[in-house]
């Protein structure tokens, strides 16, 4: 396993993630336990969850995700072997977006982010949070699949100042020990930082947003982030769903799979993206490579990367992911990329 430091901090977290959004709902907690096993066995040292989690959210599993992840803190005795990242929902301003967390009171304000934060270490049985994220800002904003950004005037939101500032308080009282944003923009993660140096609080460390070869718009405007202020990508869906894996090629639906059995799930399931899956699946059996693993390993290979968050339904799935840090892209694999990218630029953003 490779590792990186996470932001300006001087702890490095694995260069692999081991995301849970389907603990709870896809997965049992005997097999979420085991998937932690593995992980960690194999050197993954970063967990991340969400009070939301699972995924599909509904009020009758809400929570379950962040319950497994504590019940195998108190079982394997190993919190000290892992970082815990979790985050707090943000307000629902999209009609997917889950009413009824908190009794709907998500706004990163005093109070419901205090609720929040104190529910999520009940759940993972655990004094501290290692990196504590907004999930999505509290804003609206063009995210989750929504293009073109539309200016919603006299919007009732909680200021970034504000929030960093309730932020600042869990640092302090010891609760957690850094922060991150979510499903940010460039002008987002500005803010957060200006906000920080002008009132002398905690700066972020990370920011955790799509990052796979059907999106690779974090290149855009928040790449540079990441270098100049070393607030790096933690990358979610590299596999865009499991699509990059060509499973879904040709309308091809999986018994057990999430496109097959969650609707909500199409983001990364139009023309244009399927065009440019052909085209990677067909770039990787080409070289001999597993589609998978290619995806992966490109993502792992970026240097404004942190930590690739990946997910699995089960262990085969888990240990195939894994491998994907044994792959290193040569550069002509690397150019064919590229290729196709020119062609088909972030048909799913």
């Amino acid at each position: 396993m490779q590792y990186r430091h996470l932001g300006n901090t001087d702890i490095k977290v694995s260069n692999i993630a081991l995301g849970t959004m389907t603990w709870g709902q896809q997965n049992s907690e005997a097999e979420a336990h085991a998937q932690l096993d593995h992980a960690v066995d194999f050197g993954v040292n970063l967990i991340d969850t969400a009070e939301m989690y699972p995924v599909p959210p509904r009020p009758e599993t809400q929570g379950r995700s962040e319950q497994y992840l504590g019940s195998w803190l108190k079982k394997s005795g190993k919190r000290d072997r892992v970082l815990i990242a979790t985050k707090a929902t943000g307000p629902a301003r999209m009609p997917h977006n889950p009413r009824h967390i908190r009794g709907g009171n998500n706004h990163f304000d005093r109070a419901g982010l205090t609720t929040a934060l104190n529910e999520s270490l009940a759940r993972l049985q655990t004094d501290y949070i290692d990196l504590y994220q907004l999930h999505w800002p509290d804003r609206s904003l063009n995210i989750f699949g929504k293009l073109n950004y539309t200016h919603t005037a006299q919007e009732e939101s909680i200021s970034i100042e504000e929030t960093l500032d309730v932020l600042a308080s869990f640092v302090k009282s010891g609760k957690v020990r850094y922060i991150g944003v979510s499903n940010e923009s460039p002008w987002g993660v500005a803010q957060f930082l200006r906000a920080a140096e002008k009132l002398n609080l905690p700066r972020i460390v990370s920011i955790q947003n799509p990052y796979n070869l059907l999106n690779r718009t974090f290149e855009i405007g928040l790449a540079e982030f990441a270098f100049r202020e070393q607030v790096g990508l933690l990358a979610y869906s590299p596999l865009a769903f499991g699509v990059l894996s060509g499973k879904y090629l040709h309308g091809v639906r999986p018994e057990g799979a999430r496109l097959t059995l969650f609707e909500r799930f199409s983001r990364y399931s139009n023309a244009q993206a399927q065009q440019a899956v052909q085209q990677y699946v067909g770039l990787a059996r080409r070289h001999g490579l597993d589609p998978t693993h290619m995806a992966l390993a490109y993502v792992n290979s970026r240097p404004f990367l942190t930590s690739n968050i990946i997910g699995a339904t089960d262990l085969i799935q888990l240990q195939s992911n894994l491998r994907s840090m044994h792959l290193t892209l040569n550069a002509g694999i690397l150019e064919e990329i590229e290729a196709i990218h020119t062609q088909h630029p972030n048909p799913a953003p």
